[in-house]
This record gives structure tokens, C-alpha cells and sequence, in this order.
């Protein structure tokens, strides 16, 4: 950005913010004319609390309300390309069902259903971080859509994948652990268990699901369409299908099949170790490699954090839900559409600022609206599409029941939309302006914090519909 520019950024800055604050101030004194001082601090004190987000939602209706025919284009192509690729959360219906299906095993080791949360989000933050570096580096130039004589930006942070994919496992697991047992009461005798169940999970999925990323953005971007909404949302899905049926494997091996389940639970454990040794004595001179690693390192103990509490929340919900099944059925499709909300939101911003499309500034969320509002109006359309397909599945299809879940379904949706959306846009400028990756925090960090607000979303919800 020339400084001419960052002379204009700033005036919009300050004439937005004197604008905010002409707005404001009359809405205060009209609505508490007679309050006394006390009053009108606390009306203050709680207001800053709530004004970025409404902040958020007025310039975003601000900018909806400017959309032109050519902007009207560009939103009805936004969101189709969204349907097509939330329409592969459908897949995450296959992955609750197993869950649900499994519920008995999880009684032989109480500590997996706590843990498997954990795992969800651990390979969510590689498989976020891997897409949209593949796609930010698509649109810039620095990786090409092929295997084979690739750049070598994309072969280093390929590596830096399989050396983040052991850090994420042991992190998950000692967070898991600590986490669990003061909070949860997991005895501390199940630590190596969990270190290994996670760490196999990881290994085995890095091995799956890798190819799979690779394969969707190249494609996406030889055809055309945009890696950005495309790609995350496509792997996610399909992601979370595979570490789910990896994960309930490697659970049965290590609990089912005595000493030699566990031995070949271990054995995957020390391949993934010896790899990533490997790779890092070999490449621990590229600036570049150590970037990537360190500022993933960084949002790995946010996550590690984050993803507990949607442990425990899943487990508030098992309490409220009981025995049924349609939720546990649709609950992995919900976590999956709105981290693919803030995937959107997030990556389509990081790539305009890489190109300079986009100022680093909150403002400038009038010139995003329309990568937002279709991202949104997109999910909103499967959580319809789940209420159906879950209820079909469970035999519980029928008017009523179909009109209380699509309720409760689509307030979870308004709930953790807007909050997902928010932060999405926040994480990527802030980390925009610091001088940091975006892409390195953005998909990573909102992928995780949507499955922690859509899990309390859905909770509050239930309180609310039953």
C-alpha cells in the first residue's frame, strides 16, 4: 500500500468513526433523558460490550443495501458456489450417524467422546491452515496447480503440514488431558491412551485426507471456480467424514483388540514421529518452513484451549438430549456449515488483502458484505436441508416435528452466524495488520471457535425449543 493510500485508509478510518459517534451520541441522550448518572454509565458500560458487533451488522446491512446489478452477479455466484460446496456437509449426516452408532463404545472408554471433539478441531486447524495457504498462494502466484514440479513454497509448507500434524496431537492431548482431569474428572492413568489414540487418529488422516486437499483446490482453480470458497468447505466435510471413521477404528483397535491392537496403534504413532524428525533436521533452515511452524505453533495453543470447552459443551448436550438421535445425527453437519461460513468470510478476505483489493480496516466490511451475507444465506438453506435429511433418516419425519427442529435448528444458525462471520473478518484484518500470515490464523482459529459457539448455540437453543 503507497502512502497515498494509507492517507486514504485513514480518512475513511476517522470519517467512519465521527460518523459512528454522530450516530450514537443523540440515540443515548433521546432514549435517557432522565436517567441518573449511574444509569447512564451502565447503559455505557454495556453498550461497549455489544457495539462492535452492532457495529458489524449495520455496516454489513449498510452494504448489502449498495449492492448494484453487477454486485447482485457476484452474490447469486457466491452463493451457488457455497450451496454446491456446503451441500458436502451432507456427508457430515454419514459422520453423526456413526457417532450415534458407536454410542456403546464409548462406554468401554468414557474418555473418547471427550476427546474426539479434540481430534475433530486438531486436524481442523492443519486442514484450514493448508487450504487457504493452497488457495491465497493460487491466486498470488506462488503455487502452481500441479504436483509435480511444483514452487517450492509449496513443496516447504507441505512439509510444514506433517510436522504440524504431530505438534497439533500432542498439544490436543496434553490440553485434553489437563482439561479433563480437573474439570471432568478423567483419570490421569488414561493420558498415554489419549496421546495415542490422538496421535494415530492424526497420522492416519494426514495420509487420507492431504492427497484429497490437494486434488480440490488444484482442480477448482483449472476449472475456474474459486479455491477460496471451494476448497475449505469441501475438505472440512470430507475430512471430518474420514477422521471420524479413523478415529472410531483406532478407538476399537486400541480398547477392542488387547496388546496387539495397541501395538499397531503405537507403531503409527512412531512412523508420524520419525517423519516429522526427519523432515524438520532437513528443513529447519528455511525462513519460510520456521515461519509457518511458529505461527502455527501459536494458534495450536489458542485451539488446544477453545476446543475443550466444546468438549464439555458436547457433553451438556448429551445430558439434555438424551436419546435423541436426530441431533447427534445433524450435529457434526452444523459444526461443519458454520465453520465453512467463517472459512468463506475469512479466506475471500485474506486473498483480497494479499491482493490489495481490501483495506486492513473494520470499515472496510461494506466491501465484503456480499462474500458475507451469501456465505450466510447459504447455510441457512442446509440447516433446512439437515432438519429434513436427519429427521428422515431417524423416521421422525412429520409436520411438527419437522417445523420445532428446523427452529431449533436455524436459530443455532442465526446465533453462531453472526458471532462466526464476525470474527472471521476480525481475525484476518487484525493479523493482517500486525504483519502476520492471515492465512496462518484465520480458518484455523474460526473453524475451531465455530464449533465451540455453534456447540453453545445449539445448547441455548435446546433450552429454548427442547
Amino acid at each position: 500500500m503507497t502512502r497515498t493510500e494509507e492517507t486514504q485508509a485513514n480518512l475513511t478510518l476517522s470519517e467512519a468513526g465521527s460518523g459512528s459517534d454522530t450516530r450514537t451520541k443523540p440515540s443515548v441522550h433521546k432514549s435517557n433523558p432522565h436517567n441518573p448518572l449511574e444509569k447512564q454509565e451502565e447503559q455505557t458500560n454495556r453498550k461497549s460490550y455489544i457495539n462492535p458487533l452492532l457495529t458489524f451488522r449495520r455496516r454489513l446491512f449498510l452494504g448489502i443495501s449498495k449492492l448494484t446489478s453487477e454486485s447482485m452477479h457476484r452474490f447469486r455466484g457466491t452463493l451457488k458456489e457455497a450451496l454446491a460446496a456446503y451441500s458436502f456437509n451432507l456427508v457430515g449426516i454419514v459422520a453423526g450417524t456413526i457417532i450415534a452408532a458407536y454410542a456403546g463404545l464409548f462406554q468401554l472408554a468414557p474418555w473418547a467422546i471427550l476427546v474426539y471433539p479434540s481430534v475433530v478441531s486438531a486436524r481442523g486447524v492443519i486442514g484450514g491452515l493448508f487450504c487457504g495457504r493452497l488457495s491465497t498462494g493460487l491466486h498470488v502466484g506462488i503455487v502452481e496447480p500441479r504436483v509435480r514440479g511444483n514452487t517450492k513454497s509449496f513443496y516447504l509448507l507441505f512439509r510444514a503440514v506433517v510436522i504440524m500434524t504431530l505438534q497439533a496431537s500432542v498439544g490436543m492431548s496434553l490440553v485434553a488431558m489437563l482439561f479433563g482431569s480437573v474439570f471432568l474428572g478423567v483419570p490421569s492413568s488414561d493420558f498415554l491412551s489419549i496421546l495415542c489414540v490422538i496421535v494415530a487418529t492424526m497420522a492416519l488422516a494426514l495420509l487420507v485426507v492431504s492427497p484429497l486437499t490437494i486434488t480440490v483446490s488444484f482442480v477448482s482453480f483449472k476449472r475456474g471456480l474459486d479455491p477460496d470458497i471451494i476448497l475449505y468447505p469441501v475438505e472440512s466435510t470430507v475430512s471430518d467424514l474420514m477422521i471420524t471413521m479413523i478415529y472410531i477404528i483406532v478407538v476399537n483397535a486400541f480398547v477392542r483388540f488387547g496388546l496387539a491392537g495397541q501395538s499397531l496403534v503405537v507403531l503409527v504413532d512412531l512412523i508420524l514421529a520419525v517423519a516429522s524428525a526427519y523432515l524438520l533436521v532437513t528443513t529447519i533452515r528455511e525462513p519460510e518452513f520456521v515461519k509457518t511452524v511458529k505461527q502455527s505453533l501459536l494458534t495450536l495453543v489458542f485451539v488446544a484451549f477453545i476446543v475443550n470447552v466444546t468438549g464439555s459443551t458436547l457433553g451438556k448436550i448429551a445430558e439434555a438430549v438424551g436419546e435423541r438421535r436426530e441431533i447427534y445425527t445433524v450435529y457434526p453437519a452444523l459444526i461443519d456449515t458454520m465453520g465453512d461460513v467463517g472459512a468463506v468470510v475469512g479466506s475471500t478476505a485474506t486473498t483480497k488483502l494479499a491482493l490489495g483489493t481490501l483495506q486492513s480496516s473494520f470499515s472496510a466490511i461494506r466491501s465484503h458484505a456480499i462474500e458475507i451475507s451469501a456465505a450466510w444465506a447459504a447455510s441457512a438453506i442446509m440447516y433446512g436441508v439437515y432438519s429434513v435429511s436427519s429427521l428422515t433418516i431417524q423416521g421422525l419425519l412429520s409436520l411438527p416435528n419437522l417445523g420445532r427442529f428446523t427452529a431449533l435448528l436455524l436459530t443455532t444458525n442465526v446465533a453462531a452466524g453472526a458471532v462466526i462471520a464476525f470474527i472471521s473478518y476480525l481475525v484476518a484484518v487484525l493479523t493482517y495488520q500486525r504483519g502476520l500470515d492471515p492465512d496462518n490464523f484465520v480458518i484455523p482459529i474460526e473453524s475451531s471457535l465455530a464449533d465451540s459457539i455453534t456447540t453453545i448455540s445449539l445448547l441455548l437453543a435446546l433450552a429454548v425449543f427442547g
